[in-house]
């Protein structure tokens, strides 16, 4: 939900129709329920909102949409501490945040900042995915870190959460992202298929474990 990538990641491109009781209706690709920004506004168009009609925006994706049944709801939101992430911490109770982030020291910045504001609203830092962590050679197979060796251990430590998955820099990633058909749909016995798997495999037990916690406590 929400994120402007969407319509070319999964290859929708039609707009949300409507109910009987005028909730937008998810479209669906790869059984999986879709709504995004991208699908109100037009191809290629910038979404200049901030603040008011940041959070309306984002209270008719929540509010407004005929989900239905849903095992999770996963807001995918823009780096940073801005509108978007507040919106969302004061509209719904939210289960838990990713951190996703790369090697390099500029965006693990970034990423530490992203994680203490969610801790200051109270919303639970389920781990670190570090994207683009080493290439694998495809004639040798050797692992090369282009962007320096075991940072993510050194986030791990910084943010206080457990690491997720390290995700391979790699084209095949790239293509079938811009073809709209995910990797793990396309080549779903590949390397990165695998650690996709992983990493949500993860979440959903660190989402299970807290759901018990709350429970017990």
């Amino acid at each position: 939900m929400f994120g402007p990538s969407i319509p070319t990641l999964m290859n929708l491109n039609e707009e949300p129709e409507l109910d009987d009781r005028d909730f937008m209706v998810p479209l669906q690709k790869y059984g999986i329920k879709c709504m995004s920004m991208g699908f109100l506004v037009p191809a290629g168009a910038p979404i200049i909102w901030r603040g008011l009609m940041v959070m309306s925006a984002i209270e008719k994706m929540l509010r407004k949409v005929a989900w239905g049944p849903l095992d999770y709801l996963i807001i995918d939101m823009p780096p940073g501490t801005g509108d978007t992430q507040l919106s969302v911490a004061q509209l719904v109770p939210v289960s838990g945040a990713v951190i996703v982030t790369t090697p390099q020291d500029l965006a693990r910045i970034d990423a530490k900042r992203g994680a203490e504001m969610f801790k200051k609203v109270n919303i639970p830092v389920l781990g670190i995915v570090e994207n683009m962590s080493y290439f694998v050679c495809q004639n040798c197979q050797n692992v090369n870190h282009i962007f320096g060796k075991k940072k993510s251990e050194t986030d791990e430590s910084k943010l206080e959460a457990d690491i997720l998955g390290e995700v391979p820099l790699d084209g095949a990633i790239t293509e079938t992202s811009d073809n709209g058909t995910p990797i793990v749909i396309s080549h779903p016995e590949s390397l990165h298929s695998k650690v996709y798997k992983e990493i949500a495999d993860h979440v959903i037990g660190k989402v299970k474990m807290l759901e018990q916690i709350n429970r017990t406590s």
